[in-house]
Order: C-alpha cells, then structure tokens, then sequence
C-alpha cells in the first residue's frame, strides 16, 4: 500500500504565501535628532552667555570697589591733612604767636598799662 504522502505526483501544496503589504514610509529620525541636538547646542550657547554675564558683572564690581578702596584712603589722606593743618592754625594763631610775629615782622610793641585809654561806648543815662 502506497501512501499519498509519498507519492511524488499527489504531494500536499504548500501553503499559498499571503501577500505582505509594503511597509509605510516612516519619516525620519535622522531630522528629530538634529532638532535635539541643535536646542543642545543652543542650551549650552545660552548657558555659556549667562556666565559670561556673570563674570562681567563680578568684574565690574570688583573695579568699583578698587576705586572705592582708593576714594577712601584719599578721603584718609585728606581727614590727616585736614587735622594738621588745623593744629598748626590753632598754634598760629595763639596770643604769644601773634604778638612775637607782630615784634617781628611789623616792628610792633605791647602798650604799657599806663599808657592805655579806655572808651566806653554805652550811651550815659540822664540823671
């Protein structure tokens, strides 16, 4: 006994192939990449700007407060000046100075008491 499914000339088919549909186009991402990277970029520019800024602005007050500095060692030079000078003004214009500079240089004596006239000038009361 022959069995059919040996037999060369009544072999089962093969299963008939199913049509597969071509697959749809996909849009790229090759494109969604480069939108990533470039907003990447532009964080890091933008990161980089804000430093920059940063530095700048400490810079600047690093410079206002050198010529703050200077300001108030000229405004210490100038208080120390200033005291100087008003102790040698009190100095010169003390009584002994004033006379001894008036011997001096104006040839200028002291009056004798005795030679010294007072004037009143209050008005006198009627009596």
């Amino acid at each position: 006994m022959a069995s059919v499914a040996h037999d060369p000339a009544v072999a089962p088919q093969a299963p008939a192939r199913k049509a597969t549909p071509r697959p749809v186009a996909r849009p790229r991402k090759r494109a969604a990449k480069k939108v990533g990277l470039l907003s990447g970029i532009v964080w890091i520019v933008l990161v980089a700007v804000l430093l920059g800024g940063i530095v700048a602005l400490n810079v600047a007050v690093l410079q206002l407060n050198v010529r703050l500095q200077q300001a108030n060692e000229g405004k210490a030079d100038a208080h120390a000046r200033t005291v100087a000078l008003a102790g040698q003004l009190s100095s010169a214009g003390s009584a002994p100075q004033v006379a001894s500079a008036a011997e001096r240089k104006l040839g200028l004596m002291p009056a004798a008491p005795d030679q010294t006239t007072y004037v009143d000038l209050a008005p006198r009361r009627r009596k």
